[in-house]
């Protein structure tokens, strides 16, 4: 995990990015106490499906704002930076592709 520091691309979208994952954790904690009251299975699968689509959505906006701003100021700087950013951008690609 990069620990890096400096204005994020998903920063002019913070609050709204708060708002989508405080609405995820409520789903989550709807799904524990699905579980908890014992309901129908395929009620709790529906609502996993819904969870993981909500998490996707997510992970799919912050790495368009990756792209459109880490990297794209990477790759106008040039050099190693640049390739960094790449190879870390194609590895999160990646990583969200076998999720």
């Amino acid at each position: 995990m990069s620990t890096e520091t400096g204005h994020h691309g998903y920063l002019s979208d913070k609050t709204r990015y708060l708002q989508r994952l405080k609405r995820i954790e409520g789903q989550a904690r709807g799904i524990h106490r699905m579980v908890d009251e014992e309901q129908y299975c395929i009620d709790i699968l529906t609502q996993i499906s819904a969870l993981t689509s909500a998490l996707e959505n997510v992970a799919l906006a912050l790495l368009d704002d990756h792209l459109r701003h880490c990297v794209v100021d990477a790759a106008r700087q040039g050099g190693p930076e640049a390739e960094a950013k790449l190879a870390e951008a194609s590895a999160a690609i990646a990583r969200l592709v076998r999720s």
